[in-house]
């Protein structure tokens, strides 16, 4: 396993103002408050406006991550936007985003890995600034999920919100540290969750939008069952390798897909409900975004804590765990989230080490 040394000096976070809830929905599509709820346990999400870009929604939550971090922007010199809703096809939302900040002519690109984008361009920007050729990352999962929302199948325009997350990395500093990864995929079945047309494959044409392939097109009940499985495995694997039981997990962290994926998760784990946190029913699934933004929730209204044993899972095709290692010495005690943490620049100085892997 790769030893990364990485450091999350501050994360942000970015939702649109615009609530769509349940109701609003069934206004539109034919569904009810009940019907989604009891199967997904999404409440509400959010909306962006319609000249609202993925780049802008990652400019809020890039600027909330910066000002965390305490750095200049004249430090950041490196910049991924894990994305699958780019502003455009080419060039990056990435490329966008370091306009909009002014960051000048730093490597700026995006990457594309859906529900794991997010814990993709950390694994990747933890070996670039291992390189030693860069000292400070600013990574995104942005989407504007509703931009891609066929309003005529129900079976998905509910699931999905708009949002974006960040963190500043560095390869020096005090924080959560980036012990090592382990990444994988598996793309035997790419109908799974795709989005058919636009591509090389099916260039947009009258053909594509008659057929309405340029909406997202998923098989929920595969992903469930896909998702349960593999996630269970790969936490079951990650704490075993590192000499860790189900009973030492104070949190876990999911990604926001869909409650009853979650409950079966918990049930196969054994690892009571409680310890995983989701705020899946005030945004829905916001794919690359749903796992920063739920780090920042949690932070913020004090449910995630210092010195605390966590999993980071995100669903479908790729899972990210995250461990505090118990047996590590130079770390000192385990320090609680203190009462006068009024930031999360102010909690993150008070985790201890994660270790951090990629897993399929």
């Amino acid at each position: 396993m790769d030893q990364g040394k990485s450091v999350i000096l501050g994360l942000g976070s970015f939702v649109p103002e615009n609530i769509v809830d349940n109701q609003a929905l069934s206004n539109k599509v034919d569904t009810s408050d009940e019907w989604i709820r009891s199967r997904t346990g999404i409440k509400e999400r959010r909306f962006a406006q319609a000249d609202e870009s993925t780049s802008d929604l990652a400019l809020g939550a890039a600027q909330k991550a910066i000002q965390e971090s305490g750095i200049s922007t004249d430090l950041i010199d490196l910049v991924i936007v894990a994305t699958i809703t780019p502003d455009m096809a080419f060039p990056s939302t990435a490329c966008q985003l370091q306009h909009k900040l002014g960051l000048g002519k730093v490597a700026s690109f995006d990457l594309e890995a859906a529900c794991s984008g997010f814990l993709y361009a950390l694994d990747v920007a933890d070996a670039m600034l291992a390189s030693g050729r860069y000292q400070n990352a600013l990574v995104v999962g942005a989407e504007k999920l509703s931009s891609i929302m066929d309003w005529e199948d129900r079976t998905t325009c509910v699931l999905f919100g708009d949002g974006a997350g960040a963190a500043v990395l560095t390869n020096s500093g005090e924080g959560p540290q980036l012990i090592g990864f382990k990444s994988g995929a598996d793309g035997s079945n790419p109908t799974l969750l795709h989005q058919p047309a636009g591509g090389s494959l099916e260039p947009a044409s009258m053909k594509t939008l008659e057929a309405r392939g340029h909406f997202l097109k998923m098989n929920g009940r595969e992903i469930f069952k896909s998702a349960v499985r593999v996630m269970e495995r790969a936490a079951r694997e990650i704490l075993y390798e590192h000499g860790y039981k189900e009973s030492d997990v104070d949190h876990i962290i999911p990604h926001q897909a869909n409650a009853r994926i979650v409950e079966s998760l918990s049930q196969r784990l054994d690892i009571p409900l409680e310890k995983f946190y989701c705020n899946l029913d005030k945004y829905g699934n916001t794919s690359a975004a749903s796992i920063p933004t739920a780090f920042v929730d949690g932070i913020e209204d004090g449910s995630i804590k210092g010195g605390e044993t966590m999993i980071i899972t995100a669903v479908t095709i790729f899972t990210v765990i995250a461990c505090r290692k118990h047996n590590d010495r130079t770390q000192g005690p385990i320090i609680s989230r203190p009462a006068f943490c009024n930031s999360r620049r102010d909690c993150l100085k008070h985790f201890i080490k994660f270790k951090l892997s990629l897993i399929i």
